[in-house]
């Protein structure tokens, strides 16, 4: 998942200093040690000034500021919410200053998550990220309808294996509800949630796991259900939904609902696509077979549907074969389905040739046709992708 991240240009923003009126002497002060450049000071008078006068907005205002200049942006906040409960005098600067600090947080962010991915050692690595994930939080603070900073904060969460912390800006992109990669980002860890409890269920047999694992099974659904009303085309959150239906073992629903989909948009290629991995799933071979065609019709370049058109046939040959030698037949009319999965298996490793599983597969698929020499150069290039 390591990405470079865009930076944003940054708008250029000075601590204001308004001209001197008539004023607190606290306030007076404070403004020429700002001149000054004497924050501390600065920052001392305006306390006093807020404490002897809370609702000063501008006394509020400048403290936020220089709470900002310090990196302090919880107090910059504070101050500022403050200052606007007092009047909406410095409404506009409050919102420069946010926009700023927001900037340069994410800005410093980007250089950080950067450096991580370009690093090899791996404690400079997970320094780099830690202060990356701390800079997209200022920014988060500053600008807290900002996606962007919630995407590159989940990456460096992400990047750094720390799948739950990722859960809470994911789920906060997906309450916004803009971005589709949240919805099949956050329903993928969901269900990885509940496949890693279902099969320690299968291990000990305790029934609270299998109960837990299907909690997390349906809020996967639940969140890629919500991603699919609001982007029906986005093939990820398609493939996520259609895999946790399988997961969860509610293949009717899942039927039910991609056939809705093909009926309403027939020329959807990923609503073919993923009905066509239900029915696979459910070994109805010739729907599913019908479903990745009209898939590849549509797209022929949709290398996933020639993929999962491949393994139908292979399915469906194995279960011939096998069904031929529990009869006792000569019946090899299967050797049809494997030169079928032929084509479809090398223009998929056209395009991924680094795959060995998939070269094991073809000499699987050469071994059933007795082509043993073919057979051997597959197994031997597996091999070979293995070292």
């Amino acid at each position: 998942m390591k990405k470079g991240l865009i930076y944003l240009s940054i708008l250029s923003m000075v601590l204001s200093i308004t001209a001197f009126q008539c004023a607190s002497a606290e306030l007076t002060g404070a403004k020429l040690y700002i001149n000054q450049k004497q924050y501390d000071k600065a920052k001392e008078a305006l306390l006093k000034e807020v404490q002897k006068n809370p609702a000063s907005d501008e006394g509020w205002f400048l403290l936020g500021s220089i709470h900002g200049e310090e990196g302090n942006f919880s107090l910059m906040l504070d101050a500022f919410d403050n200052s606007l409960k007092a009047s909406k005098k410095f409404e506009q600067q409050i919102k420069d200053s946010r926009q700023y600090y927001w900037a340069t947080s994410f800005n410093k962010g980007v250089i950080y998550f950067n450096n991580a991915t370009r690093s090899t050692a791996q404690d400079s690595i997970n320094i780099f990220f830690d202060r990356a994930v701390e800079q997209f939080k200022n920014a988060i603070l500053c600008e807290p309808d900002s996606t962007i900073s919630y995407q590159n904060l989940a990456y460096a969460y992400l990047n750094q294996n720390k799948i739950d912390d990722a859960v809470v800006p994911l789920e906060q992109l997906t309450n916004i509800g803009t971005i589709p990669e949240a919805f099949s980002m956050l329903g993928q860890i969901y269900t990885e949630k509940g496949n890693v409890l279902m099969d320690t269920y299968k291990e000990n047999k305790d029934k609270a796991d299998s109960v837990k694992a299907f909690e997390w099974f349906d809020k996967a659904i639940n969140v890629l259900v919500n991603g699919k009303a609001k982007f029906p085309t986005d093939s990820e959150i398609l493939l996520r939904l259609s895999n946790v239906y399988i997961a969860a073992n509610k293949l009717d629903v899942a039927m039910v609902a991609f056939r809705e989909g093909i009926e309403r948009e027939p020329n959807n290629q990923y609503y073919h696509y993923n009905y066509g991995v239900l029915l696979l799933n459910a070994n109805k071979y010739e729907e599913a077979e019908a479903e990745f065609k009209r898939a590849i019709e549509i797209d022929p370049e949709y290398i996933n549907a020639v993929y999962n058109l491949g393994v139908v046939y292979v399915r469906w040959a194995s279960e011939m074969r096998e069904k031929a030698e529990a009869a006792g037949e000569e019946d090899l009319s299967y050797q049809e389905k494997f030169k079928a999965a032929i084509p479809l298996m090398e223009k998929y490793l056209e395009k991924n040739p680094q795959e060995a599983v998939i070269w094991e597969l073809m000499g699987k698929i050469y071994a059933n046709l007795q082509m043993t020499e073919k057979s051997k150069e597959a197994f031997d290039k597996a091999d070979q992708l293995r070292k």
